[in-house]
């Protein structure tokens, strides 16, 4: 399976061809499994770190012309367009990659509810609950929100008249912030997931079985 395609949807019931249960369940089982790993997978998160760290990379080189500004360094009208250019071309990717992120999350939610309503398979189902990577996104989720917290108040508050300089103040508080939303996009993505295992792998959950032929 390339490693860019998302496993594809269930046929339609005219065109399902599965010839007993154990092969259907084969299949759905094969599908749930790498939706999962595309969903909550450790790369994901990674991924999700580095596109944090793509942003803070832009915002220092937006942030860098100011400093130019207040040393009254007659250079700035010729860095100041390359620092730019560099920074929104650290900063847009990491915005458009978590936008398309959030879009492939939406994807990956529709094609496994789709899976499962397949058909119901308790055993196997337990396992797209993910408690424990559910967990870990959780928590260093929330802790790069505290550190994006920390570092945007520090910023604000040990700042020191004659020593910082605006763009050290901007600087800190546009980095604290970029940490912090970065937490906080992992941390809602863990609970969104629990959210649902809560809903569809619930103890009452019963999903009807489809028919073969």
């Amino acid at each position: 399976m390339p490693s860019r395609t998302l496993p594809p949807p269930p046929p339609p019931p005219h065109l399902r061809t599965w010839p007993d249960r154990q092969t259907l369940l084969a299949d759905r089982g094969s599908a749930l499994g790498e939706l999962r790993r595309r969903h909550l997978g450790m790369h994901r998160l990674l991924l999700l770190w580095l596109y944090g760290v793509g942003g803070v990379i832009g915002w220092a080189l937006l942030t860098q012309p100011i400093k130019f500004i207040d040393d009254k360094d007659p250079s700035v009208f010729l860095l100041a367009p390359v620092l730019a250019v560099a920074g929104l071309a650290a900063l847009a990717p990491s915005v458009i990659g978590v936008v398309l992120g959030i879009r492939r999350d939406r994807r990956i939610r529709e094609l496994t509810d789709a899976w499962l309503a397949l058909d119901s398979h308790p055993a196997s189902d337990a396992r797209l609950r993910s408690p424990g990577l559910s967990l870990f996104w959780l928590l260093s989720s929330l802790a790069l929100c505290a550190l994006g917290l920390w570092a945007s108040f520090a910023a604000a508050a040990y700042a020191e008249p004659g020593r910082e300089t605006y763009t050290d103040v901007a600087l800190g508080m546009g980095t604290g912030l970029i940490l912090w939303l970065t937490g906080l996009l992992g941390a809602a993505k863990a609970a969104g997931h629990y959210r649902w295992a809560l809903r569809k792998l619930g103890p009452s959950r019963t999903a009807p079985r489809a028919a073969h032929r």
